[in-house]
């Protein structure tokens, strides 16, 4: 189970770098894999170590169908040590349609059908100075979510424009389950 460990890896890497303490969740976005990972660590107290964590669950996504990137306006999905900063949608129903986070409607709703962020919103802020926060690399700035989509058949491929989505059926769950606050590494691998 060795290859399960490996975002982690990097992850603590980089909370070492920046002086992040590591939190109880790791959420880990692989962009070659199109996947989301979901790391446990219940000991007390926490500690930035590998055999600490427990590889939990392992969830199909889609990231940037323009690849990967940290510059503002570019649609990729930028890279690096993240945070969630602030959750939307809390006991919306599965299809729940947002625009600027707020609801507006349902996907059963035909000018809601093709709706780019639907059921839940994690918006995410970048951790790393020059590399995803700050100036026209802020991922916060730049509106990077995990959220649902409408078009869940995208779901295992390339699709979005910088965001990651989820499958409702994943996305609702690890919503409930995650406290913001809770890390994201996006890596390449």
């Amino acid at each position: 189970m060795a290859h399960l460990q490996d975002p982690l890896s990097g992850c603590l890497a980089a909370c070492a770098k920046h002086g992040i303490s590591p939190e109880r969740f790791i959420v880990a976005v692989s962009i070659a894999g199109q996947t989301v990972s979901l790391y446990e660590n219940s000991s007390t107290p926490l500690r930035p170590n590998l055999e600490e964590y427990r590889f939990v669950k392992k969830m199909p996504c889609s990231t940037s169908r323009f690849g990967i990137g940290q510059r503002e306006g570019s649609n990729r999905t930028p890279l690096g040590l993240h945070r969630i900063a602030e959750k939307f949608g809390a006991a919306a129903p599965a299809g729940t349609a947002f625009e600027s986070r707020k609801a507006v409607g349902h996907t059963s709703q035909p000018e809601y059908a093709d709706a780019k962020i639907t059921t839940r919103i994690l918006w995410l802020d970048g951790l790393e100075p020059g590399f995803n926060q700050g100036g026209n690399v802020d991922s916060h700035g730049r509106y990077i979510y995990i959220h649902g989509t409408a078009d869940q058949s995208s779901i295992g491929k390339p699709s979005s424009c910088g965001c990651i989505h989820l499958a409702d059926a994943d996305l609702v769950p690890l919503f409930d389950l995650l406290p913001s606050g809770t890390l994201v590494w996006i890596s390449e691998l």
